[in-house]
């Protein structure tokens, strides 16, 4: 607009900020209206921010806290003055002199408790400057599934509750590229976030009255610092429990295993309870943080119960019962042969007694037949009936020590398979710790990795 064609140019009696300031005041009686010459014409209200902190998150509340610095910058048609006749090109005018855009933040949850900026900036073409600060607690959906490797992305929107779009319009000042660079190179506190990216995105929303209302949103990308979680949490965990992995070296017929195994869980259940402040609270997901710890806890549990289990079966293996057939057929055999434990032969002592002819003979000759098929003797014995009597004698005395060989043979042989079915078990779960621990490390190496690829 041109100086010679406006109404509403404004005239200064001197060229001082007095003369300005009463040249302004028909303007101020005109606050209450938007400030156009048509009604018809939109308003533009163009919005820049910039991210001086991230003052905190809570996870359980779903709330982020930041502090921003916010411009809004727009034309007010009812001002235009000469900057030579009036001595500036431009003036602070307090706030409440002035019409203000009625632009908020969707997500606020809380009010603005940033120091107050009573003033606004204007300048000789109706253009006004409005910039204030703004401490932010806003609502933002949180997903700590990879906590801590998460990256968190919130919204900050922008519109107006009173204004339409054909009334007034919202637009950028500037891009978010440059929104984003600036910010880091100001931010004054991060804690232990980091801002990784700015990005915006404009909507056109219908309302109830089916009338079209805009709307600009701003999408700020945090990374969580995982260093402080990784030397406090993980690196402990996965120590105690390579420290339990370990202790299945120990002699499982001794009790220095078993309390070893004890005094480790104690220390790990204190380790958790001193450590909870560290973790997330929040009942809409479980984050894969909790269930390692809580897979940690419960390896070092089994492997406690296994290790009562193989003592009470190596030392009370004598007594005990022969092995069940299912039992003999799934662990001997099935994950025996898994654990590179394969089953003994069983019958091999047997194979060996029915090698011997003698003894063959005599597992079918009760001794007592041999006694009453014995020929009576009348008369004296000569030489060689002495010899055959003393034979068959010598092969009774021979099938009775080879029926108390194989009854030993048969509680041995029990006593054996329970030892074996123990070392068995034993094997098997130091090969799950190891596979638990190695696929652990990768996972936590490939998120932690990949959080850093997000941007």
């Amino acid at each position: 607009m041109h100086a010679g064609c406006s109404p509403f140019m404004l005239n200064c009696s001197q060229p001082d900020a007095p003369s300005l300031l009463e040249a302004l005041k028909p303007v101020f009686n005109l606050k209450s209206i938007r400030p156009v010459m048509n009604v018809s014409t939109p308003t533009t209200v163009n919005i820049f921010i910039i991210l001086f902190g991230i003052l905190g998150v809570d996870e359980k509340a779903q709330i982020l806290t930041t502090f921003i610095w916010q411009q809004l910058d727009w034309r007010n048609e009812f001002i235009l003055w000469d900057p030579e006749q009036c001595g500036s090109q431009w003036i602070t005018i307090p706030r409440k002199l002035l019409w203000v855009p009625d632009v908020v933040i969707n997500e606020f949850m809380e009010k603005n408790s940033a120091p107050f900026a009573p003033y606004n900036y204007v300048y000789f073409n109706g253009s006004v400057v409005d910039a204030q600060p703004v401490r932010v607690i806003s609502s933002c959906r949180l997903d700590i599934y990879l906590f801590p490797f998460d990256v968190q992305n919130c919204s900050l929107s922008f519109n107006s509750y009173l204004y339409r779009k054909y009334e007034l319009q919202i637009d950028l000042l500037s891009s978010a590229e440059d929104m984003f660079d600036f910010s880091k190179e100001v931010m004054a506190t991060m804690g232990e976030w980091e801002l990784i990216g700015i990005t915006v995105k404009k909507f056109d929303l219908t309302g109830q009255d089916e009338e079209t209302y805009q709307e600009i949103r701003f999408y700020i990308s945090l990374r969580r610092r995982a260093t402080l979680y990784v030397v406090n949490l993980l690196v402990p965990s996965c120590s105690l429990i390579t420290v339990d992995l370990f202790s299945f070296l120990l002699p499982p017929q001794t009790t220095d295993r078993s309390s070893f195994k004890m005094t480790l869980i104690l220390g790990y259940t204190v380790f958790l309870l001193i450590m909870n402040d560290l973790l997330p609270i929040t009942g809409d997901t479980i984050p894969l943080m909790n269930v390692f710890l809580s897979l940690c806890l419960a390896l070092m549990v089994a492997s406690l119960l296994e290790t009562i289990l193989i003592t009470n079966l190596l030392r009370g293996s004598a007594h005990s019962s022969p092995v069940p057939h299912w039992i003999r057929g799934f662990v001997l055999h099935v994950l025996g042969r898994l654990v590179q434990l394969p089953p003994k032969s069983r019958d091999l002592q047997d194979v060996t007694v029915l090698r011997n002819p003698a003894a063959y003979e005599m597992k079918v000759t009760h001794p007592v037949e041999g006694y009453v098929e014995a020929p009576e003797q009348n008369g004296p014995l000569n030489e060689t009936k002495a010899l055959e009597e003393l034979r068959s004698l010598g092969k009774e005395l021979q099938a009775l020590r080879l029926q108390v060989e194989q009854q030993q043979l048969g509680g041995n042989q029990s006593a054996e398979e329970w030892v074996q079915v123990g070392l068995i078990i034993d094997r098997l779960l130091c090969g799950i710790y190891i596979l638990f621990i190695s696929v652990s490390f990768i996972t936590i190496i490939a998120i932690w990795a990949q959080s850093y690829n997000t941007v």
